[in-house]
């Protein structure tokens, strides 16, 4: 009797005939393997082909752990599976798990169920505003620099501060004997979101005796705790003796402590998957140096195996990639992923020519939901947006806020309304909600919480009352000598105040371009942001973002009254058509994982993309992740001026990698298409296992059912082939 030979793989998938690259994944046996992915490599399948071959190995699924960053990512993988043919009954037996899944159910064992779990940011504001009172009572009077704000811009400064703060387990550091300032400055963050941070913590885990909630994250950071704690959970965990890790371009410290945990235990081997060129999120503590350098430190010995075939996109696509990259991306689709580029002379301009790619998608048969406009950053959406429902073209932006929800432009908008004594106008209670939470930040006001919930529902049922919330007085700490900001503060909220008297006497007729730049003038908008963000780009963001509001009023020709009207019609227009089927403009950061048939890039200019303030290698791998997410097209878009255009689009090489790609692209289209033997899956019994088998059945370990190929003469079988 022929043995099978033990190197070939016991799984054979529906569907699909593995590369060469995709089987040595699948057969290997390393403690420690590493896939170095290229975009649209299918990095998620392959993963799954590893997991199919262990069970048709016979290991059990309990023993099998996969993990993803995030619960989109861990449903793609369970989809993977199934595609691939692994049945649902051992899908259902595997735990396809996030990092925070996995780590809140291994924390669950210290904290019991109790914990509260708040899912978003927004469930965790009054959590943040006790932290805040708490710092407030610890260290008023006693630490220079503080700075304590309630307003929404101030929160989610916060709340991204500490997430960062957690996700490079910073808050571990030897800064435990340093004074407050020094540890801040250490650590990188502002002081006052720091100590915030240390009081947050001391609440949210009940000063050491257990977690009370969990926001985002949480979970994660408190396993990596424990676990370098000389915590013992380890021990506890399930005996895994596979696991494996998608996306490790997006793998923090914390993450990282938790994955060696599981992989120090001797019969655990593991698989992980990532491309370095996708690290974007260097804020929560992404980084190529896990990838590059940190498992290997740990663990010597692992072995590499790349996937360098990618399969979203054709030839061209992947040859300009390789060049802009410097590395190895091959495709063999026989798919012709178009590259146009446009150009313009003006913002106007651009997103004319926005318009004019996706009518042309449109009249190519496409559609519009498959097109995607990808951004460098969300104050380049303006002229795109107003262009678009000037053409009447539906469009989305979610997660990121249209313009006009954007509390610079928010800002402004409670300025109008209280002068033309009009917030009436706005009709979302949401939105003037919004309002008030901007006007308040950047009048550079401190309220408590509840006076601000207060004013809220007072302004619900009465709109006029708007313009009031000048008339309060701000909440100060008695007997503290005012700090050179809230000095600063004090001026901005007086400047604001004659401002409004200004803008109040002029007369509505007046141009809105006029208006709106003195306006911005006179409340001190570019000085504001510099004081409120800490970070500059952050501030450079906000007064472009002013800038292109100038320019659409200015393009506009229209009254400070029409400009209004304007504005509050186009916002009702927007949220009448955002569920339909539609274009999605969205930050290049957020579509990472995504992938569109058309993607179009705009504003590939000199001083946006590439930003000259941030690192070179996070733009081009920010570039790298847009580009990628096209599959049939993608359109760049640059100014005329060749000195003023983006240096990606050299650096593309497009003369060079369009000639190899046609060649490529002539040799997909002239190779057979592989097809994979269809599978006739046979109802045969236990009991008539022999019988089948001696008719030359074979049996599928991993789905545990026997069957024949197609092409196999089917008379012999009738008993038993599925109806």
């Amino acid at each position: 009797m022929n043995q099978p030979n033990p190197n070939s793989p016991r799984f054979t998938p529906q569907g699909l005939i593995p590369t060469a690259e995709q089987t040595a994944i699948q057969l290997a046996q390393n403690k420690v393997v590493l896939i170095d992915a290229n975009a649209g490599a299918a990095k998620t399948t392959t993963l799954a082909l590893r997991i199919a071959e262990a069970l048709a190995r016979k290991l059990p699924p309990e023993q099998i752990l996969a993990l993803t960053f995030t619960p989109e990512a861990r449903d793609v993988l369970r989809r993977r599976l199934a595609e691939v043919g692994v049945p649902s009954t051992l899908i259902e037996r595997l735990a396809v798990l996030s990092f925070e899944d996995f780590a809140a159910w291994m924390m669950d064992l210290v904290d019991g169920d109790d914990v509260r779990q708040c899912r978003d940011l927004r469930a965790l504001k009054g959590y943040a505003l006790q932290a805040m009172d708490r710092t407030a009572e610890r260290y008023a009077g006693h630490v220079d620099g503080l700075e304590l704000h309630t307003h929404s811009l101030a929160l989610s400064q916060f709340l991204e501060v500490q997430l960062g703060l957690k996700a490079t387990m910073a808050l571990d550091s030897d800064v435990e004997f340093m004074a407050p300032e020094e540890a801040a400055e250490v650590l990188g963050v502002p002081l006052t979101d720091y100590l915030t941070t240390l009081e947050y913590e001391r609440l949210r885990l009940d000063g050491g005796a257990g977690a009370v909630f969990r926001g985002p994250f949480d979970a994660t950071y408190d396993l990596a705790c424990n676990l370098h704690g000389g915590g013992r959970l380890a021990e506890q965990f399930p005996d895994y003796r596979l696991v494996l890790c998608d996306e490790l371009h997006d793998l923090n410290e914390a993450a990282f402590r938790i994955l060696e945990a599981l992989i120090d235990r001797p019969q655990c081997y593991f698989v992980g998957a990532g491309d370095k060129d996708q690290v974007i999120h260097a804020k929560l503590g992404a980084s190529d140096e896990y990838l590059q350098r940190r498992f290997a430190e740990r663990f010597p010995k692992l072995q590499r195996y790349p996937l360098t075939q990618t399969w979203r996109h054709g030839p061209h696509l992947a040859g300009a990639m390789a060049e802009f990259k410097q590395k190895t991306i091959s495709s063999q689709l026989p798919l012709r992923t178009e590259i146009q580029h446009g150009h313009y002379d003006s913002a106007a301009e651009c997103a004319q020519r926005v318009v004019f790619a996706i009518r042309d998608w449109k009249r190519d048969g496409y559609d519009l939901d498959g097109c995607a406009i990808l951004i460098r950053d969300r104050h380049q959406s303006m002229a795109i947006e107003n262009a678009l429902v000037e053409a009447d073209i539906d469009y989305r932006t979610p997660p990121m806020a249209g313009y006009l929800q954007r509390d610079e432009i928010l800002f402004l908008r409670g300025l109008l309304a209280i002068a033309l004594r009009d917030f009436g106008a706005v009709k979302s209670e949401q939105v003037r909600g919004a309002i008030v939470d901007a006007m308040v930040a950047f009048s550079e006001m401190k309220f408590s919480a509840r006076s601000m919930d207060n004013f809220k529902q007072q302004i619900m049922k009465s709109p006029d009352l708007l313009g009031e919330l000048f008339m309060i007085e701000d909440e100060r700490r008695d007997g503290v000598e005012p700090s050179y900001r809230e000095v600063a503060s004090e001026a901005t909220k007086h400047a604001v105040i004659a401002a409004l008297a200004w803008l109040s006497a002029v007369d509505p007729a007046t141009p809105a371009a006029a208006v709106l730049t003195e306006l911005c003038e006179r409340v001190q908008l570019a000085a504001t942001a510099r004081r409120i963000f800490v970070r500059a780009y952050d501030a450079g963001v906000i007064n472009k973002s002013i800038a292109s509001l100038l320019e659409a009023a200015a393009a506009s020709g229209q009254s400070l009254q029409e400009f209004w009207s304007a504005m509050n019609a186009r916002e009702a227009f927007i949220r009448r058509k955002r569920d339909r089927k539609s274009v999605l403009i969205e930050c290049a950061a957020n579509a990472k994982g995504k992938e569109f048939d058309h993607v179009i890039l705009p504003f590939l200019q000199d001083g946006e993309f590439p930003h000259p303030t941030q690192p070179r290698r996070e733009e081009e791998n920010l570039f790298y992740v847009a580009a990628t997410r096209a599959r049939a097209r993608l359109t760049l878009l640059s100014p005329n001026d060749t000195a003023q255009r983006s240096s990606f689009i050299a650096q593309m090489r497009l003369p060079k990698s369009s000639a190899a790609a046609e060649a490529a692209l002539e040799r997909n289209l002239a190779a057979p298409a592989p097809a994979p033997a269809a599978r006739l899956y046979l109802t045969a019994s236990f009991h008539e296992k022999d019988q089948v088998k001696a008719l030359g059945a074979k049996f599928d370990i991993a789905r545990r059912a026997w069957y024949v190929e197609s092409d196999t003469d089917l008379k012999p079988f009738g008993a038993w082939l599925k109806k």
